[in-house]
């Protein structure tokens, strides 16, 4: 009957102990959080300057990661752009570079054509859509005005499949356009504003192309600048017009002739790209001793090769960051030390009468961490006036992610407690009676 009430009892000493021990570390937060605040308004300069460190840390370390990590953001969503797990089918080979790059050895290979895409589709299980492009850079005509430069784009009704394209007015083109060589297009949003002023009025406009006439149905909406230069698509100085119709004012064999290859889904890339080479030596008719000749390129590689140059790049960063923290590592130490001097007496009366040498350590690295905070959040403060300055310089968005604003927190916790350690184990280990009567 009693042992009810025991245990209640027992529960309810047990909840109020806890409830204490929280009060007890608000308390201690608050109180360092305030000596904190105090210690940074009563001695302004030396503070800053000890801080400057922390904050010159941290703007390095948040300011290389954020544009980086917006940089590479931006890139690999431009690789992406270029094709979902697909594979470009090349004469060339897209990776490597440089002087070793054994461009006698490509050229020599033939160039796709259009009669493979067929033939691939029906050898190649892994393979969902098939598409061929050509291209090549001419003017533009329109009632007189000439635009040069311009990308022409020869594509069959798989291109569109693979390879999404936004209109923003009019329409894409039609299945049966394809299949009838029609002599429409779309067009780019610099090219409509550049021939006709306001894209909108380009629709059902003729426009011409050496010598062949092509009606706008519709126009592709603003892309902006591409990170990939002439690897990318450049779709707002483009033109789309039907294979069939685009072969005849483009010579096939001389028009950078492409075929792409996107994979079904559950197919890895990888897996796609080895039937795929399998299919082409058999379209190509070449003997298990002969070397291929033809480029399967992944779109994967490309990402992964982004990928690691953007890591050395991020640790270069932390390298000249680590440097500066470092620095500032000593001086958040060093306005600990002098804070400690400073409070000599008052943790000599606060041991006198009970606090603990843990409270007394704990307080000090709260201090600690909480000034090297304050100097995050102002390098933070930096790094986010560095964003909308390159925003507007580079033309494509540059965040601090939540996870780099955390990773600032950590690093100013971390390098907080470092330095208050030593001062803050001094004053824990300080003889009550001894303080109490320094000056």
């Amino acid at each position: 009957m009693y042992l009810p009430l025991v245990n209640l009892l027992g529960n309810g000493k047990k909840m109020n102990l806890h409830l204490h021990m929280l009060r007890r570390t608000i308390e201690i937060i608050a109180s360092s959080f305030k000596m904190a605040v105090q210690e940074l308004w009563k001695n302004k300069l030396r503070t800053f300057l000890s801080l400057f460190g922390i904050t010159i840390g941290i703007f390095c370390i948040i300011g290389v990661l954020a544009t980086v990590n917006s940089l590479e953001q931006n890139i690999q969503n431009e690789i992406k752009s270029l094709g979902n797990n697909t594979i470009y089918i090349d004469k060339w080979e897209y990776s490597g570079g440089g002087p070793d790059y054994p461009w006698w050895k490509y050229v020599k290979r033939p160039s796709p054509r259009y009669v493979e895409v067929q033939e691939i589709k029906e050898r190649t299980s892994t393979a969902q859509f098939v598409a061929f492009h050509i291209q090549i850079n001419n003017a533009v005509e329109f009632a007189g005005n000439q635009l040069s430069g311009v990308n022409i784009h020869g594509i069959n009704e798989d291109f569109e499949k693979i390879q999404s394209v936004e209109i923003a007015s009019g329409r894409s083109i039609a299945e049966r356009e394809f299949e009838n060589a029609a002599n429409v297009g779309v067009i780019g949003n610099e090219v409509a504003e550049k021939l006709f002023g306001n894209p909108a009025l380009a629709l059902e406009k003729f426009v011409e192309v050496r010598g062949k006439k092509i009606l706008v149905i519709g126009v592709i909406k603003k892309q902006g600048k591409s990170m990939l230069g002439d690897g990318g698509w450049q779709f707002d100085n483009s033109l789309f017009t039907p294979y069939r119709f685009g072969r005849t004012f483009m010579n096939e064999l001389r028009a950078d002739p492409l075929i792409m290859v996107q994979g079904k889904p559950g197919f890895s890339s990888k897996a796609v790209k080895d039937e795929l080479a399998g299919s082409m030596r058999a379209i190509r008719r070449l003997s298990p001793t002969q070397e291929e000749n033809f480029a399967l390129n992944d779109i994967n590689d490309f990402s992964k090769v982004i990928g690691d140059i953007f890591v050395n790049v991020n640790i270069g960063g932390w390298a000249i960051a680590t440097l500066s923290l470092i620095v500032g590592m000593f001086g958040v130490a060093n306005i600990m030390f002098v804070t400690v001097r400073e409070r000599t007496s008052q943790i000599g009366l606060k041991k006198a009468i009970g606090a603990k040498s843990g409270v007394i350590l704990t307080e000090f690295l709260l201090e600690s961490s909480f000034l090297c905070i304050i100097g995050g959040v102002i390098g933070l403060s930096l790094v986010f006036i560095l964003t909308q300055i390159l925003t507007n310089a580079l033309n494509f968005p540059v965040f601090i992610s939540s996870s780099n604003m955390f990773l600032a927190i950590g690093i100013c916790i971390l390098v907080g407690v470092i330095a208050g350690f030593v001062p803050a184990r001094q004053a824990a280990k300080m003889d009550p009676v001894v303080a109490i009567r320094s000056k």
